[in-house]
Protein backbone atom coordinates (compact mmCIF):
# COMPACT_ATOMS: atom_id res chain seq x y z
CA UNK A 1 0.00 0.00 0.00
CA UNK A 2 0.93 3.73 -0.32
CA UNK A 3 0.84 6.19 2.20
CA UNK A 4 -2.41 7.03 1.01
CA UNK A 5 -3.37 3.06 1.36
CA UNK A 6 -4.06 2.44 -2.28
CA UNK A 7 -2.23 -0.36 -3.54
CA UNK A 8 0.13 0.60 -7.01
CA UNK A 9 -0.83 0.08 -10.40
CA UNK A 10 -4.49 -0.39 -9.57
CA UNK A 11 -6.92 1.91 -11.44
CA UNK A 12 -10.87 2.01 -12.71
CA UNK A 13 -13.00 -1.45 -11.67
CA UNK A 14 -9.41 -3.10 -10.37
CA UNK A 15 -9.33 -0.10 -7.70
CA UNK A 16 -12.94 0.21 -7.07
CA UNK A 17 -12.88 -3.81 -6.13
CA UNK A 18 -9.78 -3.47 -4.17
CA UNK A 19 -11.44 -0.19 -2.18
CA UNK A 20 -13.94 -2.81 -1.68
CA UNK A 21 -12.36 -6.17 -0.37
CA UNK A 22 -9.51 -4.50 1.23
CA UNK A 23 -11.15 -3.92 4.70
CA UNK A 24 -13.02 -7.50 4.86
CA UNK A 25 -9.64 -9.15 3.81
CA UNK A 26 -7.80 -6.58 6.85
CA UNK A 27 -10.55 -7.88 9.36
CA UNK A 28 -9.56 -11.46 8.20
CA UNK A 29 -5.73 -10.88 8.79
CA UNK A 30 -4.68 -10.46 5.72
CA UNK A 31 -3.37 -7.84 3.13
CA UNK A 32 -4.43 -7.33 -0.14
CA UNK A 33 -1.53 -7.67 -2.45
CA UNK A 34 -3.61 -7.63 -5.87
CA UNK A 35 -6.86 -7.09 -7.50
CA UNK A 36 -7.00 -8.15 -11.63
CA UNK A 37 -9.89 -8.57 -13.78
CA UNK A 38 -9.30 -10.66 -16.63
CA UNK A 39 -11.86 -11.58 -19.57
CA UNK A 40 -15.13 -10.08 -21.08
CA UNK A 41 -17.81 -12.32 -21.47
CA UNK A 42 -17.55 -13.79 -18.58
CA UNK A 43 -14.87 -12.00 -16.38
CA UNK A 44 -12.37 -13.79 -13.91
CA UNK A 45 -11.92 -11.69 -10.68
CA UNK A 46 -8.37 -12.66 -9.59
CA UNK A 47 -7.36 -11.61 -5.97
CA UNK A 48 -3.69 -12.33 -4.38
CA UNK A 49 -3.57 -12.04 -0.58
CA UNK A 50 -0.54 -12.62 2.06
CA UNK A 51 -1.47 -13.48 5.61
CA UNK A 52 -0.66 -10.17 7.52
CA UNK A 53 1.78 -12.62 10.35
CA UNK A 54 3.75 -13.30 7.39
CA UNK A 55 3.01 -17.01 7.20
CA UNK A 56 2.61 -18.94 4.55
CA UNK A 57 -1.21 -18.36 3.24
CA UNK A 58 -3.05 -21.87 3.38
CA UNK A 59 -5.57 -23.72 0.69
CA UNK A 60 -7.99 -23.49 3.67
CA UNK A 61 -7.37 -19.11 4.09
CA UNK A 62 -7.99 -18.94 0.33
CA UNK A 63 -11.34 -20.38 0.81
CA UNK A 64 -12.23 -18.82 3.72
CA UNK A 65 -11.25 -15.22 1.57
CA UNK A 66 -13.36 -16.31 -1.43
CA UNK A 67 -16.05 -17.30 0.75
CA UNK A 68 -16.27 -13.65 2.31
CA UNK A 69 -14.73 -11.94 -0.63
CA UNK A 70 -17.57 -13.09 -2.73
CA UNK A 71 -20.13 -12.30 -0.32
CA UNK A 72 -19.21 -8.77 -0.63
CA UNK A 73 -19.41 -8.61 -4.19
CA UNK A 74 -22.55 -10.50 -4.31
CA UNK A 75 -23.73 -7.90 -2.07
CA UNK A 76 -22.46 -4.53 -4.18
CA UNK A 77 -22.41 -6.08 -7.67
CA UNK A 78 -19.95 -4.51 -9.14
CA UNK A 79 -19.72 -6.63 -12.48
CA UNK A 80 -22.57 -7.27 -14.31
CA UNK A 81 -23.78 -10.55 -14.85
CA UNK A 82 -21.12 -13.81 -13.93
CA UNK A 83 -18.39 -13.89 -13.10
CA UNK A 84 -15.71 -16.36 -11.35
CA UNK A 85 -13.16 -15.60 -8.41
CA UNK A 86 -10.20 -16.65 -8.14
CA UNK A 87 -8.30 -16.05 -4.81
CA UNK A 88 -4.67 -17.07 -4.58
CA UNK A 89 -1.13 -16.54 -2.61
CA UNK A 90 1.00 -13.52 -4.58
CA UNK A 91 3.73 -17.12 -4.81
CA UNK A 92 7.37 -16.61 -4.95
CA UNK A 93 8.26 -14.61 -8.35
CA UNK A 94 5.15 -12.42 -7.01
CA UNK A 95 4.09 -9.21 -8.74
CA UNK A 96 5.47 -5.90 -6.23
CA UNK A 97 2.16 -4.11 -6.01
CA UNK A 98 3.30 -2.08 -3.02
CA UNK A 99 6.26 -0.45 -1.87
CA UNK A 100 6.90 -2.68 1.22
CA UNK A 101 7.57 -5.07 -1.65
CA UNK A 102 10.17 -3.15 -2.87
CA UNK A 103 11.17 -2.95 0.19
CA UNK A 104 11.05 -6.28 1.22
CA UNK A 105 12.45 -7.59 -1.95
CA UNK A 106 16.03 -5.68 -1.59
CA UNK A 107 18.89 -7.51 -4.02
CA UNK A 108 16.47 -9.44 -5.73
CA UNK A 109 15.68 -9.61 -9.48
CA UNK A 110 12.90 -7.77 -10.99
CA UNK A 111 11.37 -7.21 -14.28
CA UNK A 112 9.25 -3.97 -14.53
CA UNK A 113 6.91 -2.37 -17.89
CA UNK A 114 6.12 1.29 -17.58
CA UNK A 115 3.61 3.01 -19.13
CA UNK A 116 5.81 5.79 -19.88
CA UNK A 117 9.04 5.55 -20.86
CA UNK A 118 12.12 6.18 -18.52
CA UNK A 119 14.83 7.33 -19.84
CA UNK A 120 13.81 6.01 -23.51
CA UNK A 121 12.71 2.54 -22.27
CA UNK A 122 9.80 1.03 -21.43
CA UNK A 123 11.49 -2.41 -20.06
CA UNK A 124 13.97 -2.42 -17.27
CA UNK A 125 15.10 -5.97 -15.54
CA UNK A 126 17.60 -5.46 -12.53
CA UNK A 127 18.36 -5.73 -8.95
CA UNK A 128 16.28 -3.75 -6.66
CA UNK A 129 18.25 -1.28 -4.49
CA UNK A 130 15.26 0.03 -2.69
CA UNK A 131 11.89 2.30 -3.22
CA UNK A 132 10.24 5.68 -1.80
CA UNK A 133 6.91 6.78 -1.72
CA UNK A 134 7.20 7.85 -5.34
CA UNK A 135 10.14 5.67 -7.04
CA UNK A 136 11.81 2.04 -7.19
CA UNK A 137 15.39 2.40 -7.81
CA UNK A 138 16.70 -0.45 -9.89
CA UNK A 139 20.67 -1.79 -10.70
CA UNK A 140 19.83 -2.42 -14.63
CA UNK A 141 21.20 -5.70 -16.25
CA UNK A 142 23.04 -3.85 -18.49
CA UNK A 143 24.69 -1.18 -15.58
CA UNK A 144 23.58 1.77 -14.26
CA UNK A 145 20.58 2.55 -11.56
CA UNK A 146 17.47 3.92 -12.96
CA UNK A 147 14.51 5.50 -10.55
CA UNK A 148 11.46 4.50 -11.77
CA UNK A 149 8.28 6.52 -11.00
CA UNK A 150 5.35 4.03 -9.32
CA UNK A 151 2.92 6.53 -11.16
CA UNK A 152 4.24 5.17 -14.85
CA UNK A 153 4.49 1.39 -14.14
CA UNK A 154 2.47 -0.73 -15.76
CA UNK A 155 3.50 -4.05 -13.50
CA UNK A 156 6.65 -5.16 -11.79
CA UNK A 157 7.40 -9.12 -10.95
CA UNK A 158 9.63 -10.60 -9.38
CA UNK A 159 12.18 -12.77 -11.41
CA UNK A 160 12.14 -16.49 -10.40
CA UNK A 161 16.17 -17.02 -8.92
CA UNK A 162 18.17 -19.42 -7.15
CA UNK A 163 18.45 -16.65 -4.47
CA UNK A 164 14.90 -16.17 -4.34
CA UNK A 165 14.11 -19.43 -3.58
CA UNK A 166 16.61 -20.09 -0.78
CA UNK A 167 15.52 -16.47 0.63
CA UNK A 168 12.42 -17.51 0.74
CA UNK A 169 13.12 -21.54 1.89
CA UNK A 170 15.57 -19.22 4.65
CA UNK A 171 12.23 -17.22 5.79
CA UNK A 172 9.91 -20.18 5.94
CA UNK A 173 12.35 -21.91 8.12
CA UNK A 174 11.89 -19.35 10.68
CA UNK A 175 8.04 -18.82 10.84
Amino acid sequence: MTETGELLNHSGLDARLAGMVMPTLVDMGFELVRVAVLGRERPTVQIMADRADGQLITIEDCEAISRAVGAVMDVSDPIPGNWTLEVSSAGIDRPLTRVKDWVRFIGHRVRVEMNIPVEGRKRANGVILGADAENAQLRLDEGGDIALPFADMRRAKLTLTDELIAATAAQLAVN
